[in-house]
């Protein structure tokens, strides 16, 4: 491999636009079927999905944080929309999702009626509005659509997506909403009773004591909207079924025919004893800024020039291009919850549809996911928001550092309880309200045997994947050159438990705290979930010395950094192994069994970078990769599998870009982003992360203050992108025929840290 440090002055030959290519859009010819074929419409904290479906244009919506006694994430309801004439019975049928301005029509003409329909979420107000224009006059019927017009028994699987998931009450039940025609629409609200699931855990887990002084965010939780148009009236009620769930509808219309209809819906989430005072606020939202629609497509194009990456321009519907379409189609599913009080959950995000589309067994209503809604599996969670910072979207990835700084108290109160010792412990599964879930904690545990502690074969001792979030917090400083005040506390106190928890535990064993060495004996522990009752897990240690070493750099204070410098010296070193000859990393210095299909030992690698391109030690990690037998059986691009990644920070480009380009191709489905369900659900947000990630990786990778470019890219492969990198720098660049034809660094003092690395 080559190295070449370039000068801009020479790099300067033609010209660069920042912006999402219009052949990314997304064009339909024809409607669809069902849900299942929906294209993805979005912002702020909204999510719909949208289809014409026999002539009526349907729209699932979806609000973060909706979440109900049960925590689940539920939908908002869904609209059904069709026009007299109605355009869209005949064969000119155009569906487009407008990338560069954040928005989808659908335009139809049959017998001489014409009309265009727009939809569109604001970024910056919990409002989506559909506006209609057509060629002549034209009369509209607006329904609003909920399953949950009733109480509902809960299937038994259908508690999969909750918080309950195999261990519900009998006879569960999902409480009704409350829908009535109001004010000229359809007013819709689901208030939470006082006792939810979060009561139900804090007795299990035995945090009784404590209870007040933990974060409930279920009880009293109101969420819900308001559908309403422009001169539109109600109109009675309706009933049907729909992909094997009832609803009933509410119907909105037209108070008479003309060529432009208005239609919006306004959403609010607020803990409230008294939904009057909801309703209040919501009414607020009804007020529109006339200014809104072009501020949001300003936003938009702002956020296209961020970042982006476009491979093999003008080679349309090739592999390489649909790499490049899909990455950027994804971070615009990403932004549909840019602004959210809650993070993107990895399982389908906004934009799950009913379950019977991801899986034909699954009859349950559309507000079903696998693996929760207010229920966050970090190591998946992890995935969706890395991509992030090489994106530049920082305002992205603040939802899931509040995540984490709202329940710093429960996972620290964890600690003292159970353990009467400091530090923050956070679970790999974990619910949003800082607890394990009710039903992986155990429910046929042992007698005596530790409150603290997950009864779980995949779960038990699995606690650093909070630190990989540590990191996260920690590259913004080193990207942005900003510090929330509250990232060095939380760090810290996340530091602290695996100091204490793991002194706590060698005194219960034996009377020394350390090794032999003054080192810490990290047993039990977990590597992810698949090497378990590990000694010395490699991923964990790797974990620990990487934030650790982080911290100490942005600490002023001379007396917590030799605090944190002491704590370095007690982390042991990792584990190494040999195999036929050659030296690899060992997952941990020992284990008891393996429990699932993930490669640890890589860890180091990435999300770590303690090993990689122009790093030493990069013959290990590749002989880790080449003759761990594990790594080699488990290795896939399903899913939150990460062996692209690696691939890249491996410098292995062939095998890189194989492993890239078959988890960013497109989808089996209609929207070509909808990946999975993997291991998970649909649309597969884990999936698409680590695609995100492996494709970055291979155009820039950086090392301490130096910057390479190329690292991981296969040369045979045009492509121009901008990516950012830390001190506040930029990079875009176009490479076409093997060759750099195109740097710019922002800022140009920045620019002697770039390298280009191509063979």
């Amino acid at each position: 491999m080559t190295k070449i440090l370039f000068l801009l002055s020479m790099l300067f030959c033609g010209t660069a636009f920042a912006q999402a290519d219009p052949s990314y859009n997304i064009v339909w010819h024809s409607p669809s079927d069902h849900a299942g074929a929906s294209m993805p419409c979005g912002g702020g904290d909204i999510g719909m999905n949208v289809w014409v479906e026999k002539g009526e244009l349907l729209i699932y919506a979806a609000r973060s944080g909706s979440f109900d006694e049960h925590n689940g994430l539920m939908k908002a309801g869904r609209l059904r929309i069709r026009l007299t004439p109605n355009p869209f019975e005949g064969e000119d049928f155009r569906q487009e999702l407008h990338l560069q301005e954040g928005y989808v029509s659908i335009s139809g003409k049959h017998k001489g009626t014409q009309a265009t329909v727009q939809i569109w979420a604001d970024v910056h107000q919990p409002v989506a509005h559909i506006s209609i224009k057509s060629n002549q006059q034209i009369k509209v019927d607006a329904g609003y659509e909920s399953w949950r017009y009733r109480d509902r028994a809960v299937a038994s699987r259908e508690n999969f997506g909750n918080s309950w998931k195999w261990a519900a009450p009998k006879n569960n039940i999902i409480r009704k909403d409350s829908v009535t025609f109001e004010k000229g629409g359809v007013l819709f609200v689901h208030h939470n009773s006082d006792s939810t699931i979060f009561d139900a855990t804090v007795a299990q887990q035995q945090l009784q004591p404590v209870k007040d002084s933990l974060y409930n965010p279920l009880k009293k939780l109101a969420f819900g909207g308001l559908f309403y148009g422009d001169a539109f009236i109600p109109s009675g009620t309706y009933e049907g079924v729909y992909a094997n769930t009832d609803f009933k509808g509410w119907r909105l219309i037209s108070k008479q025919a003309a060529k432009s209809h208005q239609l919006h819906l306004a959403l609010h989430t607020a803990q409230t004893n008294d939904v009057s005072a909801w309703r209040q606020t919501l009414q607020k939202l009804t007020v529109t800024d006339k200014r809104s629609a072009t501020l949001n497509r300003q936003w938009w194009q702002a956020f296209w020039q961020r970042s982006f990456i476009e491979i093999d321009p003008g080679k349309k519907d090739s592999t390489a291009w649909q790499v490049g379409r899909n990455y950027q189609l994804f971070r615009y599913m990403l932004a549909c919850n840019a602004y959210g009080n809650w993070p993107t959950k990895f399982n389908g995000g906004l934009l799950t549809v009913d379950p019977v589309y991801t899986d034909t067994a699954m009859k349950l209503t559309p507000d079903y996911r696998n693996w929760g809604g207010g229920l966050h599996t970090m190591q998946n969670q992890r995935l969706v928001y890395f991509p992030m910072i090489r994106s530049g979207d920082w305002d992205m990835m603040q939802a899931h550092f509040e995540f984490y700084y709202r329940i710093q108290r429960t996972a620290e109160l964890r600690s003292k309880v159970y353990w009467n010792h400091d530090g923050a412990c956070f679970t790999e599964q974990m619910e949003n309200f800082g607890l394990p879930n009710f039903a992986e904690y155990g429910q046929k545990r042992p007698a005596g045997y530790d409150p603290g502690m997950e009864f779980n074969a995949w779960l038990e001792y699995e606690w650093d994947t909070v630190l990989e979030f540590c990191l996260m917090m920690l590259e913004r400083q080193r990207y942005t050159g900003k510090l929330d005040p509250r990232t060095i506390p939380f760090i810290e106190s996340c530091l602290q438990f695996f100091d204490e928890h793991y002194q706590y535990l060698a005194r219960k064993r034996g009377s020394k705290a350390l090794d032999g060495n003054g080192k810490l004996v990290l047993y039990p522990g977990s590597a992810a979930e698949t090497y378990k009752m590990a000694y010395n897990a490699s991923s964990t240690i790797a974990a620990l010395t990487t934030v650790t070493k982080g911290l100490v750099n942005v600490l002023a204070n001379d007396t917590a950094r030799l605090k944190w410098q002491q704590f370095l010296q007690r982390i042991p070193p990792i584990a190494y192994t040999q195999i036929d000859g050659h030296t690899t990393i060992a997952p941990a210095k020992s284990w008891e069994r393996i429990n699932n299909v993930e490669s640890p030992q890589l860890y180091p690698v990435f999300p770590w970078g303690m090993y990689g391109v122009g790093k030493p030690g990069l013959d290990t990690a590749l002989n880790t990769w080449h003759q761990d037998t594990s790594v080699i059986k488990f290795r896939s691009h399903v899913g939150w599998k990460q062996d692209n990644i690696w691939a890249a920070r491996l410098g292995l480009r062939e095998e890189a870009w194989r492993l890239t380009a078959l988890k960013l191709q497109n989808s089996s489905r209609r929207f070509p982003a909808f990946w999975g369900p993997g291991f998970d659900w649909a649309p597969d947000h884990n999936w698409g992360g680590s695609g995100m990630i492996g494709l970055q990786e291979m155009l820039l990778q950086t090392d301490g203050d130096r910057i390479l470019l190329f690292p991981g890219w296969p040369g045979d492969k045009d492509v121009h992108f901008k990516l950012h990198a830390p001190r506040q720098t930029t990079v875009e660049a176009t490479l076409k025929d093997g060759k750099v034809v195109y740097l710019q660094v922002e800022p140009a003092t920045e620019a002697h840290r770039v390298e280009v690395m191509l063979k």
